[in-house]
């Protein structure tokens, strides 16, 4: 073993040595402002987290600074938010924003280069030395340039490359599949709602036509209400600041579920905020595709992008499944308006809307009936993601291993990964499908 040259490394095999990162790879400086309709330019978000995959490609027609050039092989690596894991092998000549730093390969394999910069080690190295407090990024300059990177032989890092990209391909076929099965579950979330709080519950009920943009019928005994005639939008706003945990932004909204991921304070708020009380139903009318929307279940604040509605004459738990549903998403969506950020509006748009009303009986039943089947996709969808992060956490742990030395490959790991994943050998980083 060799002397310890990083404090997040151990020890390196006797064959191998470490090389600052300025010493493998020439720093891409070639710029453009040329707007261009081709689509080969990469934003941030156009690259996934923690995979070395991208999810699709863009034009610099709106692109209003210069963008640097790269070329097929380099490496990718976005130094904001490092802890985001955002990398990237080239497939194509492209261009990028100045976020993401494009490095050519030089005295080191581009492949393995590509997964010394997703691994472990050295996403923490650079999480370790960004700086500043709400958008930390790492410099090139003055310190990744001087991270010290182990380099095995030439021909080890080929045969360590070609036993990530086997056994990385087969790891993230099955986290495929597992999202496959998420897209099932959220299908048959979707479908349960939307059918539950337009036809109810019993089969063959006599439907009558509604006038109504994404219902067409609803059953004969229902009734088809303005939403202003049997909710009242909640208006009381506060600018005192507390360092209650009551406060939710649109982030703190789980996409799809009707759950809150966390609650914040309004210590750094800045404007006034929307007062909710336990009961109420939130929506957030900023890109309603995010579907972002809770039955509250305490008393607290909200931001005014969130729109909070009092049942008055609707159960507020079927106003919740309401909400909810696919017809009111999707009319929410053909109403929005503003083009890089669409957003509903109350008074003319949401408060024009017809929503279907049961009896009050009728209305705890649906809402009984899909607690209780939703909650098993809830669980069902719980024990898919614990599975994906399981796959995501060993990828990222056998790329940590492979890099660094302490997990030895051989012909044979080879052979065996490639037979086990039944793919051609990779080349480059890959771009994910749609859906």
């Amino acid at each position: 073993m060799s002397n310890q040259h990083d404090s997040l490394l151990d020890t390196l095999p006797a064959a191998w040595n470490f090389d600052r990162l300025k010493d493998l790879v020439t720093l891409r400086n070639d710029k453009t402002d040329v707007p261009s309709v081709d689509e080969d330019y990469l934003e941030l978000e156009d690259v996934e987290s923690g995979t070395g995959q991208i999810l699709g490609r863009r034009n610099t027609l709106e692109v209003e600074s210069a963008v640097t050039l790269f070329k097929r092989g380099d490496v990718l690596f976005g130094k904001l938010r490092p802890y985001l894991e955002k990398y990237y092998q080239a497939e194509f000549d492209g261009k990028c924003t100045g976020e993401i730093l494009a490095f050519k390969p030089e005295r080191i394999a581009g492949r393995f280069l590509f997964y010394c910069l997703g691994s472990h080690w050295f996403i923490e190295r650079c999480n370790a030395l960004a700086y500043g407090a709400k958008m930390p990024r790492v410099s090139w300059q003055t310190q990744m340039s001087h991270l010290n990177v182990p380099v095995p032989p030439l021909w080890e890092q080929e045969r360590i490359a070609a036993y990530l990209d086997a056994t990385c391909a087969a790891i993230d076929a099955a986290v495929a599949a597992k999202r496959r099965q998420l897209e099932i579950l959220d299908s048959l979330r979707k479908s349960t709602i939307q059918t539950a709080v337009t036809n109810g519950l019993v089969e063959g009920v006599t439907l009558k036509h509604v006038d109504n943009e994404g219902i067409r019928k609803i059953p004969v005994h229902w009734q088809a209400d303005r939403m202003k005639d049997v909710v009242a939008l909640r208006r009381k706003k506060t600018d005192v600041i507390s360092e209650q945990m009551d406060y939710l932004e649109l982030e703190d909204l789980e996409s799809g579920t009707g759950r809150i991921i966390s609650r914040g304070d309004t210590l750094e708020v800045e404007t006034a905020v929307t007062i909710f009380n336990r009961g109420d139903v939130l929506f957030g009318k900023l890109r309603p595709y995010l579907e972002k929307y809770y039955h509250a279940e305490f008393d607290g604040k909200c931001t005014g992008e969130i729109l909070v509605f009092k049942p008055e004459r609707i159960i507020g738990r079927f106003l919740f499944y309401c909400v909810a549903s696919p017809w009111f998403i999707d009319r929410c969506n053909v109403l929005a308006y503003g083009a890089k950020m669409p957003r509903v509006n109350w008074p003319t748009q949401l408060a024009k809307f017809n929503l279907p009303i049961p009896p009050a009986r009728e209305q705890e039943a649906i809402c009984r009936l899909l607690d209780g089947k939703l909650g098993q996709i809830t669980r069902l969808v719980g024990a898919i993601n614990a599975q994906i992060g399981a796959l995501i956490a060993y990828r990222k742990s056998l790329i940590h291993e492979c890099v660094t030395g302490r997990r030895r490959i051989s012909e044979a790991d080879v052979a065996a990964a490639r037979d086990q994943a039944k793919v051609p050998v990779a080349c480059g980083g890959g771009t994910k499908a749609n859906g």
